[in-house]
């Protein structure tokens, strides 16, 4: 958006005569006119072409102040509540396009390269099934590994974990035991009908123990001890994963097992090298 100053000659029309235009230095009406309110009328050129009138008031007073600058707050923007000094590095940016375009420019690319991973990225699922491998998995002790097609975003991470930590919650409690599925085993064409005596005397299954979600770029891994060997458990886990790949983040592969995967650094600990830790 362009704005040009009210005292340029921004209409020109031979009917309307160049006495009307102030031939004075200072085409500005004094502080005092006007009931002590400076108006100014600009010429707004948008980038579509179109042009409009936008008449901007300074009211009386400290905070008053011509396109959101504030005497107290500095400029803080058209929005409500927004401080851009908060990104000292944005800022700097900004500050640099008028005496150095080319020099913004380069650091707005990098900028862009430092955080491509969380600004440039997909946020649909993935049309592409999601591949899942049994490599040595022990139910008392291993490791479930994730594959990203793309680095996830927070909101990624969150939904895995709950979805994680759901799945733990739900084992933990017995809810995958294969030993009593009577209603999933009875006929579909009588009504329901459950034994509570059987379900009663059922051998319980109990999900001992679960890690923390590690995310190293595009890797997770949660370390696991369900304990009983349990195949329902994992088919609840794999059901869920699927239908987050299709919808939500792409999961390239689940590995059950093995205690090293491919680009997986066990070094890395830092979160500016791309490693962090979510509570399950």
């Amino acid at each position: 958006m362009v704005v040009l100053n009210s005292c340029s000659l921004f209409v020109h029309s031979s009917s309307i005569p160049l006495s009307l235009f102030s031939r004075q230095k200072h085409c500005l009406p004094p502080l005092g006119a006007a009931g002590g309110q400076l108006k100014t009328s600009s010429l707004v050129a948008k980038v579509g072409g179109d042009l409009s009138f936008d008449t901007q008031k300074e009211s009386e007073g400290e905070d008053g102040g011509f396109g959101g600058f504030s005497s107290r707050s500095g400029f803080v923007g058209r929005g409500e509540g927004k401080e851009f000094d908060r990104d000292p590095e944005f800022a700097e940016i900004m500050g640099a396009c008028l005496d150095d375009p080319q020099k913004a420019r380069s650091k707005m690319e990098e900028r862009l390269r430092k955080k491509r991973n969380k600004i440039l990225h997909t946020k649909s699922g993935s049309g592409d099934p999601m591949r899942v491998v049994f490599n040595d998995f022990g139910f008392s002790n291993s490791y479930i590994w994730l594959e990203f097609y793309n680095t996830p975003l927070e909101q990624d991470v969150s939904l895995i974990s709950d979805t994680i930590r759901s799945w733990h919650i739900i084992g933990r409690l017995g809810g995958c035991n294969s030993m009593n599925m009577q209603l999933s085993q009875s006929p579909l064409d009588k009504r329901p009908s459950y034994d509570p005596i059987q379900g009663a005397n059922v051998t319980p299954t109990t999900f001992y123990n679960i890690g923390d979600l590690e995310i190293q770029d595009n890797l997770g891994r949660v370390w696991v001890d369900i304990g009983t060997k349990e195949p329902l458990i994992l088919d609840v886990l794999i059901n869920a994963l699927t239908q987050i790949s299709s919808d939500f983040v792409g999961i390239k592969q689940v590995v059950f097992g093995g205690t090293e995967f491919e680009h997986w650094k066990e070094n890395m600990t830092s979160e500016e090298a791309g490693y962090t830790v979510h509570k399950i």
